[in-house]
């Protein structure tokens, strides 16, 4: 084989052999895109069923995901609801449903189809969620309002030396001094400096000491301490 022939020998076969590497770097890039394309994962079943819940579903969901929130029993804010209070029942477009009702002493309503519900302790959003709940197989989608028309349940005691003692109704924020004076002051024969407020705190009765000159004087920070539901000031 003479020089000439030898070059064109060798060219042919780099040539064949860049092509060969290009065709393997080409098919190995189009591989690699099918394999990507195929990781995509398809709608699940559960993304499905939550992209065609309607409007009243998603708000029935999301009203017992606030009902269900962390909530602190004991915060001042978040009221409660308690024996006697009056509450008003509304299931759209369910008048049979609709009603005023009272919390029972045991702590009970009563609404026809559901019969008896413990309410004591519950927000109205708690309480909207349980009655949907309840009444989910009985009317299609209900839509439940719960409204407070009467607070009944928070109620403070005034005992002893006292012009007008006996139970008072706790609307809104209310000091001990405020409900003495409410109740017409102290008898002449009080013991301004031994009235106790008596407080149920988790189950334990505890005691708090109140001194009525000072919470007159208002000298003493923090001696005229807000009043909870189902205290008792005791005024010897």
């Amino acid at each position: 084989m003479n020089r000439f022939a030898f070059t064109r020998v060798t060219r042919f076969f780099v040539f064949g052999q860049l092509t060969s590497l290009m065709a393997c770097a080409t098919f190995a890039m189009h591989l690699t895109q099918a394999q990507t394309a195929g990781q995509a994962t398809p709608p699940t079943a559960l993304t499905t069923k939550a992209n065609s819940l309607t409007e009243k579903e998603k708000l029935v969901l999301k009203n017992a995901a606030e009902a269900n929130a962390p909530q602190p029993a004991d915060d001042p804010s978040i009221y409660r609801i308690g024996v006697e209070d009056e509450l008003q029942i509304s299931v759209w477009h369910e008048a049979e449903l609709s009603m005023p009702v009272q919390v029972r002493p045991d702590g009970m309503i009563t609404l026809p189809l559901i019969n008896d519900v413990y309410v004591t302790g519950m927000t109205t959003k708690e309480l909207q969620v349980k009655l949907t709940e309840k009444l989910n197989p009985y009317v299609n989608e209900p839509q439940v309002t719960v409204i407070v028309k009467g607070i009944k349940s928070r109620k403070v005691f005034l005992v002893g030396q006292v012009a007008k003692p006996g139970p008072y109704m706790l609307v809104g924020k209310k000091t001990a001094l405020q409900l003495i004076l409410e109740a017409g002051g102290l008898g002449p024969f009080a013991k301004s400096g031994s009235i106790v407020i008596v407080r149920n705190v988790n189950g334990r009765q505890t005691r708090l000491k109140f001194n009525y000159k000072k919470a007159v004087s208002g000298k003493g920070e923090g001696e005229d301490p807000e009043l909870m539901p189902g205290d008792m000031i005791v005024v010897p």
